[in-house]
């Protein structure tokens, strides 16, 4: 096995020098070669429902089209919702009380940006009833459900198939954007370790590793066993599972799609999983992605699209109004909003209108694309997902605790400049220390905060 995986990375340090060490560049090729659609998501995954500033949302994703514009040379057609979570347009508040205010749905947002399409999970379209036992668990959580609840008029009942597309619109004045619903079948057969595909017994082991190595020479040999007792791994096993399991997959796209009655379109089966998935946590992932792609290939049934493709082909028929939530445990919001990270929502809240405060003074464009950058970094929904899973909560609480840090000195030593006050070489200091550290995104633009775009 040692031999094994000094080939593996031996032979993955050849192909990403094949490219250059230009990974984005073979994405690329693939993407203008209409092979593949390569779709945006928000600047740095922030949870957008949550954030009180609709300033901060429009930058947010216009960040994210930037980005994309950048890397690829075109625009984008889509965009992965962060954490695939939908807030309609009603009259909000934050779930810490205030006086309740006007609120675009995000489908506006993405329609006044040029984006076609974005992605839901199942039980949104059902209603968004998956909310559990959490509500009763956090007031904030159960405060904003029943704003919510309150301003929401329910979906006319009525089983919506998930297979195929509709238009999102929730504001007084349309702006509809088209939406397609996650697969519950699809995605369950591959994200369940306990009874998926990844936690077949001969697969790569995740979680146990090679002191000091950090190599992984087990495999899973059951879902449940301590890590003591699980048995080396043997790769000449796998070829059996992957094949078993591909062509299980292909079958269940089949049967979903001939279960759909005739219709004057056909259906799709929206299977999105996060990239991390294969190769990271499921070793041989990859592997799976390629065998069902190709068994569906030649299967001559079932055509393999683009959502953007499918889109133009067979636009969609049906307005309807969505309701709020995410595909996080409950369906709402409580994986990010909850007793261990309110104290982070609220820093969020106070940078938010700080932020827009400096910006509407014209600072200095090199101090606000500092400033800019560290309330992107703030905003990442990361933090609160590790903090609540307690993955990594030291390392979350400290990062974010150092971003919010960051943006009150940076916001400070804009304000002193606004009052006429000399910036100190110890401030001139520390701003290029924050500037060689936190260099993402080189084309932040304070505009998106400060001015509308209408389609």
């Amino acid at each position: 096995m040692a031999e094994r995986w000094r080939e593996f990375y031996r032979s993955g340090i050849e192909f990403f020098e094949s490219w250059n060490s230009d990974l984005i560049a073979a994405i690329r090729e693939l993407y203008h070669g209409g092979h593949i659609e390569v779709i945006t998501s928000a600047a740095t995954h922030g949870y957008l429902p949550l954030l009180k500033r609709d300033e901060s949302v429009r930058a947010q994703i216009r960040q994210g089209i930037r980005t994309h514009r950048r890397l690829f040379g075109r625009d984008p057609v889509g965009i992965w919702p962060p954490e695939l979570a939908y807030r309609p347009a009603y009259r909000w508040a934050t779930p810490f009380g205030g006086e309740p205010y006007d609120r675009k749905g995000l489908e506006e947002f993405y329609f006044e940006e040029g984006l076609k399409y974005f992605i839901v999970d199942a039980h949104l379209l059902k209603g968004g009833r998956a909310i559990g036992t959490y509500l009763s668990l956090f007031e904030g959580l159960r405060a904003l459900w029943e704003r919510f609840e309150k301003e929401y008029r329910e979906l006319e009942e009525r089983e919506r198939s998930p297979h195929y597309p509709y238009y999102a619109s929730s504001g007084s004045e349309p702006k509809p954007v088209a939406f397609f619903t996650r697969d519950t079948q699809t995605a369950l057969q591959v994200w369940s370790r306990e009874w998926g595909y990844p936690g077949d017994p001969a697969y790569l082991e995740f979680h146990k590793k090679h002191f000091p190595g950090g190599h992984r020479y087990w495999r899973v040999t059951d879902p449940k066993a301590d890590l003591a007792e699980k048995w080396d791994y043997d790769p000449d096993l796998v070829e059996i599972p992957l094949n078993n399991q591909s062509d299980h997959f292909v079958g269940l796209i089949h049967g979903i799609i001939a279960s759909e009655k005739a219709g004057s379109k056909p259906p799709v089966v929206v299977a999105p999983y996060d990239a991390e998935l294969f190769g990271h946590w499921w070793f041989e992932g990859p592997r799976w992605v390629y065998l069902v792609l190709k068994k569906l290939s030649l299967s001559g049934e079932v055509e393999s699209i683009t959502l953007g493709e499918y889109l133009e082909k067979f636009p969609p028929e049906e307005v309807l109004s969505l309701p709020e939530g995410s595909w996080g445990e409950g369906g709402f919001h409580w994986v990010w909003l909850n007793e261990w990270t309110e104290w982070t929502w609220k820093h969020i809240y106070q940078a938010e209108d700080r932020i827009l405060e400096i910006l509407k003074n014209g600072p200095e464009r090199a101090y606000a694309e500092l400033l800019i950058k560290e309330l992107f970094l703030l905003q990442s929904s990361d933090w609160q997902f590790l903090i609540t899973t307690w993955s990594a909560r030291d390392y979350a609480e400290r990062r974010f605790s150092e971003h919010f840090e960051d943006f009150n000195r940076i916001s400070s030593i804009i304000e002193k400049s606004f009052r006429g006050e000399k910036i100190t070489a110890e401030d001139l200091r520390y701003l290029e220390e924050i500037k060689n550290r936190d260099r993402l995104f080189p084309d932040v633009d304070p505009g998106d905060f400060t001015t509308e775009k209408t389609r």
